[in-house]
């Protein structure tokens, strides 16, 4: 597994999937975009299994960007050719948006919808693969409970994921993913903390918490709890739990409570990974985005003066319609002012059916180009993280042999020898680093 299949921060969806290896049950998941899309690839393979699934190719696909979307296509055209007697059922983002695409591909025997990929019942040989209905999604905005799904580990991953949010209420002009997930919808706390305390008696030493809009945790549920409630509520009930991970989050929605527990609980990983898209105040209200450039910079500003070791990324979009040099400027200054750390870099890609689609389009050599310059800027503010770090001792989590991540999401090289199981946490003295990651060795 690399480094990449177990970031709580980036989303994938323009780089390959996450693929199973097969455990010898003639189950094999492909999985497409966010570490949301992963934990539910994890309910899947249970339900899967527990329902005597076998000769089964699931394919969980993204629908972030038009890449996505065509590397998903690609990955299936492939499977068949690899595996021409398994039966391959697609599911995800992409295949609750546009179900008809993937239903004409002789590749695929059946199409399911978001909402019912989480269903055990959906995984039985003769309800899944029986009639001749090939495409079974129902209307995603109709769904409006989640419900808590307990996986007991996410196989080959060092830590443990929960899910506690789905869906989102906004429609930020760019995105269509509110369309593959529907509005949103909260697991309860009593929930989500029972599943954590399961998941501290497995072993697990850091928990990430997962959503589609996971500061929007709450607002369906009754008193409209906020976020911090619930983060307050899992440290003070599971207090066995030595790592709690946040997992991407809306910079405008962080509560008062939330930000007291994020900057005065150590057991909180020192990093926070925040939806700005963008630095410019005319882009950013194109997009129907809740925040402005300030309202980003006082933020992290805010929070590093309240946690010094906070480390911060970010989802950035290069080449939005209308934008010009002016306003690209605006975003490339934005990550010295926020003290950025990690970039997501997103070229800019219409998605059929949102607003910015009906824009003025930039010419796909600029989008390239501004993405460029964005990931060299993004290099540039790792190696000045990075760079921070040397000399330091600082606990970090076991992900495999020879490589472990620190909880402001430093990736470290260790040597093998003597090394403690994926999962673990160590402390690590810092030597230097490669402008990728930092070396160092076990302390002590």
């Amino acid at each position: 597994m690399s480094a990449r299949d177990d970031n709580p921060a980036a989303s994938g969806a323009d780089t390959p999937p996450m693929r199973d290896v097969p455990a010898g049950d003639g189950l094999d998941i492909l999985t497409f975009g966010c570490r949301l899309n992963a934990w539910e690839s994890e309910v899947m393979r249970k339900h899967a299994r527990e329902q005597g699934l076998t000769n089964t190719i699931l394919v969980n696909t993204c629908a972030v960007t038009n890449e996505a979307v065509r590397q998903a296509r690609q990955h299936i055209r492939r499977a068949r050719r690899e595996n021409p007697d398994a039966r391959i059922v697609v599911t995800g983002c992409a295949a609750q948006v546009d179900p008809d695409m993937f239903g004409k591909m002789a590749e695929v025997d059946r199409v399911i919808g978001n909402d019912d990929k989480l269903k055990a019942g959906t995984f039985r040989p003769d309800s899944l693969l029986g009639g001749t209905e090939k495409v079974r999604v129902n209307d995603i905005m109709s769904v409006t409970e989640t419900a808590g799904h307990l996986v007991e580990g996410m196989e080959g991953r060092a830590r443990a994921y929960v899910q506690v949010q789905n869906g989102c209420d906004h429609r930020c002009t760019f995105c269509i993913i509110p369309y593959g997930r529907g509005n949103s919808r909260s697991v309860p706390a009593g929930e989500v903390v029972d599943q954590i305390k399961t998941l501290v008696d497995a072993g697990h030493s850091e928990v990430v918490l997962t959503g589609v809009d996971l500061t929007s945790w709450g607002e369906d549920l009754p008193g409209h709890p906020p976020l911090g409630r619930l983060v307050q509520a899992i440290l003070k009930h599971v207090p066995d739990l030595p790592r709690l991970r946040l997992s991407s989050i809306d910079a405008i929605e962080i509560d008062e409570a939330l930000f007291e527990a994020v900057t005065g609980e150590m057991r909180i990983a020192p990093y926070l990974h925040l939806s700005l898209q963008a630095g410019d105040d005319m882009i950013l209200k194109r997009m129907k985005r809740r925040h402005l450039r300030g309202d980003a910079i006082a933020l992290t500003q805010r929070l590093k003066a309240a946690r010094p070791d906070i480390a911060f990324g970010a989802d950035m979009i290069a080449g939005f319609p209308t934008e010009t040099e002016d306003m690209f400027g605006n975003s490339i200054r934005l990550v010295d002012e926020c003290r950025l750390a990690y970039l997501h870099v997103f070229p800019f890609s219409p998605r059929p059916g949102t607003p910015a689609a009906r824009m003025p389009q930039l010419e796909r050599a600029v989008i390239k180009d501004r993405a460029n310059r964005l990931r060299a800027k993004a290099d540039e503010a790792l190696t000045r993280h990075l760079d921070g770090m040397i000399g330091r001792v600082g606990q970090a989590l076991v992900e495999k042999p020879g490589f472990a991540r620190a909880g402001n999401f430093a990736g470290i090289r260790i040597p093998q020898a003597d090394i403690p199981r994926p999962g673990a946490l160590v402390d690590i003295d810092v030597s230097g680093h490669d402008g990728r990651e930092l070396q160092g060795v076990i302390a002590g």
